[in-house]
């Protein structure tokens, strides 16, 4: 099994899904790879351009080495990582895209969530790369779209599989928190902390000074970790979670492969959902597979 993580920043990975793919590590049998697509340089206030970008692609190493997952950041078909802060889409994200999917084969892909609603709040790289997942899912699987920005994938015609393609919180979108899967992460919070602070000159300096984030710079990272927690709890309210313990939601697209329920609760270590949204969940995913024969 492979699972693929696509998000726009460093440390996008640790707040939505580092906990779930720490649990997927643990159940073993799962090849874990995150890609980030922007080169995080526009991200700070003291630190030059330059400076901030080679801190941040650091800091998410060191998260990788904690975690045990190989991290890419994106390239475009020119070998540079898209700039952070982009009002438009890169003319090549859609290709670079296409490219690192169909070379890493995931069965799972995890992605940022795309608003529907003017009212939700937004990040820009956030809803680009959102956008660019539902994009490219169909073309996953096409393989001559993209052969004038990668000619050395001519002759490669075998057929690709397309993802379950889930998309994971944002703490932007405000309006229009929702979930179809909530899986519980406290037997690894204490790894998912240990990969955040890897990430100093976000905790530390930029998210605190942003001021939005309601985050204080942590001294060390015990104080972190109640900070961390709290965080949690602030999401779990927003959800309507009646829960204490750190949780992460996803919903299920319909962008890529239809799963079933059953395929996902094999698959997804610590799901806990009520009976409910199963039925809910269950419902909507019979209605998609239908919609496609």
């Amino acid at each position: 099994m492979k699972w693929m993580f696509v998000h726009a920043h460093y440390d996008d990975f640790e707040f939505t899904a580092g906990g779930t793919f720490e649990l997927r590590r643990r159940a073993g049998g799962a090849e874990r790879l995150v890609v980030i697509c922007t080169d995080g340089a526009s991200g700070h206030h003291f630190r030059s351009r330059e400076e901030t970008a080679s801190v941040r692609l650091a800091e998410q190493q060191t998260s990788a080495q904690i975690g045990g997952y190989r991290f890419e950041p994106l390239r475009l078909p020119d070998g540079r990582i898209p700039r952070e802060a982009r009002w438009e889409q890169e003319p090549d994200l859609l290709p670079a895209l296409w490219k690192a999917i169909r070379d890493f084969e995931p069965d799972y892909l995890f992605c940022p969530p795309l608003p529907g609603s003017a009212l939700a709040g937004i990040h820009v790289d956030h809803v680009t790369i959102a956008e660019a997942v539902r994009r490219v899912a169909y073309l996953i699987n096409v393989p001559h779209v993209y052969l004038p920005e990668y000619p050395e994938c001519a002759g490669d015609e075998r057929p690709r599989k397309t993802p379950v393609i889930l998309q994971v919180a944002d703490s932007y979108v405000e309006e229009e928190q929702e979930y179809d899967l909530l899986v519980d992460v406290e037997p690894v919070f204490d790894a998912v902390a240990r990969m955040s602070w890897s990430h100093q000159s976000q905790i530390r300096e930029w998210l605190p000074w942003v001021g939005r984030h309601r985050i204080e710079p942590a001294a060390t990272l015990d104080e972190w970790k109640v900070q961390l927690r709290e965080r949690y709890r602030f999401r779990n309210r927003k959800l309507g979670l009646d829960t204490e313990r750190p949780t992460e939601p996803f919903v299920v697209t319909a962008w890529g492969e239809i799963p079933s329920l059953e395929q996902l609760r094999r698959d997804i270590p610590g799901l806990t959902l009520d009976l409910n949204r199963q039925a809910r969940l269950a419902d909507k995913l019979a209605r998609w597979s239908e919609d496609r024969m």
